[in-house]
Formats: C-alpha cells, structure tokens, sequence
C-alpha cells in the first residue's frame, strides 16, 4: 500500500506529491513563462522555500501555484496557455490517419491540422463543430525529446456560411509554445479528458517544400454512388489540357465502375482521393441549407472539404481552383490557365481570389447537328459535354453564382462561392477573359430553346479532348 496524507477531503499518493514537488521546482526555473515579480512566481518562490514542509502543505501550495498559472497566463495573453515541464503520459497516443476522428463528446470532428504562421504563429485545425453545444476545447502539445506539454485553449471559429445547419465548417486556433516547434497535437474538448489512448494528430506545412504545381484543382465531395463517368473523363481530360498538376477528390461514394476510373488516374499521377465518409459520424444533407432537409450538415460538408483543400495544397500549389466535377472554368482570351492567371497576376498583383461567373449549360438541349455524338462513347454513363453548347441567359437582375482560382498562401477561410476571409483582394474575371462552364440539369425547365446562347467556347478544345478521352477510356477498357 502507498501512503496517501489527507487534506481537507483530498487524499494525495506519494507519487502525486512527488510529482507535484518536481514539477513546481521545475516551472521555477523556467522564468521564461512568467515574471519574476508575477504571482505566480510569488507562490512557486515560497514553495521552493517550503519543500522540506509537510506534505498536505505542499499539495495545497502546488494547487493554488498551478491556478495561479493559468489565471496570469489568461490575463497576460488574453488565452488560457500554459506548460508543464515534465515528462508525462499525455505525450503518448495514436496516430491518427483517417480523414474525420470524432472526439469523444461526439459533438467535434477533426479533420487536420495545419501549421499557420502568416499572421500570429500557430496550429489551425480544420474541424466540424456543434456550433452551439461546443463551448470549449484544448490543445495539447508535446515536445518530441522532453516530453514537456504546453496546454493552450483553442479559439473556436465556426464560419459565417453555415446555412442553419447546426454542424459547421470550423478553424480552431490553437497557439503554440514559443520556445518549440511541436509536430502532433491533441485536440481535447475537456481538460479532464485524459483517457488513453488519446488521438495524436500530426502537424501539416510545418516543413513546406517539395515540389510545386502549377494548379490544383480541388472538386467538391463525391457522394450519391456518384456515376457520371464521361463527364468526368472529359472533365478530367481538360483540366489537364488547361494545366492542371493535380486534381484533388474527397470521396464519399460511387459507383465499381467509376471506382475503376478513379484507379487509372490515381495511377497515372493526376488524381489525389481522399476519403471522406462523413455520414458515417453526422446526418447529411444532399442540399445546400437547412431548410431544404433539415439534417446536421448541409451538402456532405462541402465547406470543410474544401477548406481543407486549401491547406492541404497551400504550399503544394501556386494556385488552386475550387470548383464541381461538372464544372470547367473555361479561358476564352487565353488558351490556358497558365498564360491566363499570367495576365491576371500582371494586373493585379496583390490579389487572392479570382472569380469567374459560372454559365449554365442546360444537359437536355443538344447541338442540333451534333457533330460529336461519338459511338464508342455511347455505351458509357454520363453527359457528354460536347453535345451542349447552348448556355441559359442572365436571370437579371439576379447575379449569376461565380467559383475561383484563388492563391492558396493568401487565403484564411474558403467557403463554395468566396473567401470568406483573405490577405488581399478580390477580382471579378470579364467574361471575354475566362468563364465557368456549367454543364448539368437545368432549373429553368420553361425557357423557351429560341432564348438559350449557342456558344461553342468548349469546342476550342476539341480535337485534343475527344483523342484524350477515348485514348483514356480505352485504357481503362471500358
């Protein structure tokens, strides 16, 4: 039996004083993390003095020192931060590899996190939160060698775009030790939730390098049992006609066959999949607010996907389109997305975000001759885009959606149609510049076809597209 010395109703091992005994002794000599004329400097002073006291004394001593901690490091730097300098069990844990880990109030979900030092020097974990029930979570960092921890508060922000859903699209800022670089944290919704083994996130962009693309394309989630294939072929097929180094695709579900097709591209080089099985943790929705289905989150979490796209690729990329598997943001003065940003950057140097004013083309209007109604392609699933070249009108005064190129090192928050916060400015692309082509179903189903534009934009492309894709599909033997 260890003997345990009872104060008031607190019983304490041997162990724990001794712990407690050290640690104090320890968080005295590190005058760094707080002045010498602090409180808490005061009390660990006198503690020093007292070690050789009983030890009830001493627990109640280390008690009031440790509140004395967090109470100054509150009011000095406005967070609730602080760190233990010693070797404990908490710098244990998993590493965690899957896309979305609940904590266990089953009321967060973490995605990633993200080392982000623009602006104040810190970890950004990319989350989906309850954004009323969560009220407060804690970071926790250990120092690789030591096994120091340095607890910090995370400041919880939950998008503005949430559409009334009650799950969000959340950063968490968590700030880090001054004095070391961590490489995993913790993300803890209770100080009390020290249950092993805890989840142990590994650190993202803290060594940015390796080589850089030219464009990443990073496509909303995939979900449905998704089977569009030709479309998607074709979509593929211009985007890296147009330059794009890397699609990125967060797979919720699709079809064996479309499976196969993401296998070819992942293979080939083009195509990262990331796994997103977001309804396994949350009840999703297929559409866009609230009030259109009323479940946890709205459109299978397309926000937090895309955000996480943005970190993911921010030093991977110059820069990075956010856009659908049905959409192409189509250059119309330029031949490619290289000589067209070219242009763009020259005019307008310090801008993030470049918009583009998507064009419905509606997938039930043919091209009356239709010239690219190719046999081979009729055996497989989806639109063929080349066959829809009639694009809907302006809904004045309503102004059309717009998606975007963005520079992803200037970018802080990403929601489907605008940052929503961003270290520079916006620029609305002219249509004679570039535009998104939309190729889908139709929501004006009365529009006369005497009022729908032919434009044949898509057709610049032709004779490399249609050579690319069969050659693909070929390939993949379909």
């Amino acid at each position: 039996m260890h003997s345990k010395h009872m104060s008031g109703h607190q019983m304490y091992s041997q162990e724990q004083l001794q712990w407690l005994s050290v640690g104090g002794r320890r968080m005295l000599d590190s005058r760094n993390y707080f002045e010498r004329d602090s409180a808490a400097y005061q009390v660990l002073k006198t503690f020093k003095e007292m070690s050789g006291t009983k030890p009830n004394l001493i627990a109640i001593v280390c008690i009031a020192v440790f509140t004395s901690i967090a109470t100054y490091s509150y009011l000095y730097n406005g967070k609730f931060s602080f760190m233990l300098g010693m070797k404990n069990s908490l710098c244990q844990g998993i590493p965690v590899n899957d896309t979305i880990t609940p904590l266990r109030d089953n009321r967060t979900f973490i995605i990633a996190p993200y080392f982000d030092n623009r602006k104040n020097r810190m970890t950004r974990v990319i989350a989906i939160v309850h954004h009323k029930k969560v009220k407060e979570l804690y970071c926790r960092f250990c120092h690789p060698s030591n096994g120091e921890t340095h607890i910090s508060k995370a400041e919880i922000h939950v998008l503005s775009e949430r559409f009334e859903f009650p799950y969000g699209a959340t950063h968490l800022h968590c700030p880090q030790p001054e004095h070391w670089d961590p490489h995993y944290v913790t993300i803890q919704w209770s100080l009390k939730d020290n249950t092993e083994p805890l989840p142990l996130f590994g650190i993202r962009n803290r060594e940015p390098g390796g080589s850089l693309v030219e464009f990443t394309v990073c496509i909303s989630p995939m979900f449905g049992e998704y089977n569009n294939v030709l479309q998607f072929v074709q979509s593929m097929e211009m985007y890296k006609i147009l330059g794009a180094g890397q699609v990125v695709i967060y797979k919720n579900s699709c079809s064996p066959l479309m499976e196969k097709v993401l296998d070819f591209y992942v293979a080939e080089g083009i195509v990262e999949v990331i796994p997103w099985p977001i309804d396994s943790y949350l009840r999703v929705s297929s559409y866009w607010h609230h009030s259109m289905d009323p479940k946890d989150i709205g459109y299978y979490g397309q926000i937090t996907a895309l955000n996480d796209c943005v970190y993911r690729n921010m030093y991977r990329s110059r820069y990075v389109l956010l856009n659908d598997l049905d959409e192409i943001i189509l250059p119309i003065k330029y031949p490619d997305w290289k000589n067209m940003m070219h242009y763009l950057k020259g005019q307008y140097p310090t801008a993030a975000v470049f918009f583009f004013e998507s064009h419905l083309f509606p997938e039930h209007v043919f091209t009356p001759d239709d010239p690219f109604n190719i046999s081979s392609w009729r055996k497989i699933p989806g639109t063929n885009i080349l066959q829809h070249v009639f694009r809907e009108p302006d809904k004045n005064p309503v102004e059309n959606p717009r998606k975007m190129i963005i520079d992803p090192r200037k970018v802080v928050q990403q929601s489907v149609h605008k940052a929503l916060q961003a270290y520079g400015g916006n620029v609305f692309v002219p249509m004679n510049v570039g535009f998104l082509f939309h190729c889908r179903a139709t929501k004006q189903p009365q529009l006369p076809r005497e009022s729908l534009i032919r434009d044949i934009s898509l057709w610049r492309y032709n004779a490399s597209l249609v050579g690319n894709v069969s050659k693909v599909l070929h390939q993949i033997a379909l």
